[in-house]
């Protein structure tokens, strides 16, 4: 009965623990990472050359505007002092001059504005396919099962955006 009880238990033992080494090797297979595409686009050489980019193609425009705007006030400064003393028709004809300045320095600004969110978001899409790219070759490399790039948390060990940063660094522009 002994003899009966001790085999039981053997087998109970040994088919848990072959039952519990496919979960264990099976969770040790299973690998994730993560991505900070914030950090990416901050720190990365690619994106920082992106953003020079960006700044020596808009920032005559910038200088224009902002020198367009600065004599607009100059001008209503001025209209507003001289305003008591002119003719009521100077007035009418200097006000709409101003109005006229004020919409077209609006309108240059929206322009100006649109076509840097354009250009931003095509470098941006430029420096994000890089990054895909690296990411993807990182993955096969280091044989990661998924890769995120959004997540409420995540441990800092799943954290892989230095390596991702690195490479990009290291990788020739394209």
């Amino acid at each position: 009965m002994k003899s009966l009880s001790r085999h039981l238990s053997l087998a109970l033992l040994m088919g848990s623990l072959v039952a519990a080494v496919p979960v264990h090797a099976q969770a040790e297979e299973f690998k994730a990472g993560f991505i900070n595409t914030d950090r990416i686009f901050r720190e990365a050489s690619t994106a920082k050359a992106a953003q020079t980019r960006l700044e020596q193609e808009f920032s005559r425009r910038d200088k224009e505007l902002i020198d367009q705007g600065n004599n607009l006030k100059t001008a209503s400064e001025k209209f507003e002092r001289e305003a008591p003393t002119m003719a009521e028709s100077q007035r009418t004809i200097r006000q709409r001059q101003l109005v006229d300045q004020d919409r077209d320095f609006q309108r240059k600004r929206r322009e100006f504005q649109e076509d840097l969110n354009a250009r931003k978001n095509e470098e941006l899409a430029a420096v994000l396919e890089r990054a895909n790219k690296v990411v993807k070759q990182l993955a096969e490399q280091e044989k990661y099962d998924v890769i995120l790039d959004q997540a409420v948390y995540i441990n800092p060990k799943h954290d892989i955006t230095d390596k991702v940063i690195k490479a990009l660094n290291a990788a020739p522009a394209k």
